[in-house]
């Protein structure tokens, strides 16, 4: 048995899919009526929505199978994830990678396999709709292409979630997918005994840009900063937009002469973008910066809310600074 390679940009896949706040929730209509459908025109026994979590697949929408969730090291969704297109294995006892797989010599005895990578937006594939059969087929043209289209289905109705923890503007997460993913990363962090940082980031001058050049100059400065976010911190850093012109970022397993370094990056980073995007304003901002043992009490809020005054004694100073005599 072959067991599924990570993608190479499973740090962010895994922010993608957890910031959707769609895992360990209950069976929704919308998605059974589409594994019901399929598995009606494909005649197979068992039909998924299968989304592929640290360690295993689960579960959305299961058509066949009485169980939720199975190692993600025996799924064959671990490896369709891999590719965008359908991957197909028309007969498993022919396929070294899974003649012997448990899945496969045992119940539900799955002969053939055919999955569709559900795409939450290229490059980013969070799971499949996939049939599956427990005995041999093919897949012709006409029956792939009908896949596809129950999986575009299943894209756009996981898409509609996504809006709800998602800042289209930004490309990072809303607040309340901030805070949903935040609140996993704070369980982990306590289960292995790491140390959280909070950061909290706002731009100065922000109203200036929108009353002097307009709301349409506002956007660009927040896509443009939260781009340089998005490239200067780590994959596994959770970053977010609370609103407005304020961000925050939590960090997990970090020293913070390592954190004074990646914002000395970013700092840098902001510089040469103002020079990149030659605008006739600049984008400046203030921080603030919060660290806790990993066996704090405070909640998120309090921690948020700790980088956040951190935030704005900067800011004061700064104001301060500016309006001392020459």
């Amino acid at each position: 048995m072959k067991e599924p390679k990570q993608p190479p940009n499973e740090a962010e896949r895994l922010h993608a899919l957890r910031a959707l706040k769609i895992l360990d929730t209950s069976y929704e209509e919308r998605f059974d009526r589409i594994t019901r459908m399929a598995k009606q025109m494909f005649k197979v026994p068992i039909t998924l929505v299968s989304l592929i979590d640290e360690d295993r697949q689960w579960f959305k929408s299961c058509q066949g199978l009485e169980v939720t969730e199975t190692p993600r090291a025996l799924s064959f969704c671990g490896h369709a994830i891999n590719q965008d297109e359908v991957f197909i294995v028309p007969d498993t006892l022919k396929d070294e990678r899974f003649a012997d797989n448990p899945l496969v010599t045992g119940d539900p005895k799955v002969r053939f396999y055919a999955g569709y990578p559900l795409k939450l937006r290229p490059g980013i594939n969070l799971g499949t709709l996939c049939i599956i059969d427990s005995k041999p087929r093919e897949l012709s043209a006409e029956d792939k292409q009908l896949l596809e289209d129950f999986g575009a289905m299943i894209e756009q109705e996981i898409k509609s979630m996504q809006w709800a923890t998602f800042d289209d503007l930004t490309m990072v997460s809303c607040r309340r997918g901030f805070m949903s993913l935040a609140d996993y990363a704070k369980k982990v962090c306590h289960r292995d005994k790491m140390s959280m940082v909070f950061i909290l980031l706002d731009l100065d001058k922000f109203k200036v840009i929108n009353d002097l050049y307009g709301h349409h100059e506002g956007d660009v400065a927040l896509i443009q900063f939260a781009e340089v976010m998005r490239e200067t911190f780590r994959e596994s850093d959770i970053i977010g937009r609370l609103g407005g012109d304020e961000f925050v970022i939590m960090l997990s397993d970090i020293a913070i002469d390592k954190v004074n370094a990646l914002l000395s990056r970013f700092d840098d980073a902001i510089a040469d973008m103002n020079v990149r995007i030659n605008k006739p304003y600049k984008i400046e901002f203030s921080v603030g910066v919060a660290s806790f043992p990993y066996d704090t009490k405070k909640s998120l809020d309090d921690m948020v809310a700790a980088a956040d005054l951190a935030m704005y004694e900067q800011k004061k100073r700064k104001k301060s600074e500016a309006e001392k005599p020459e």
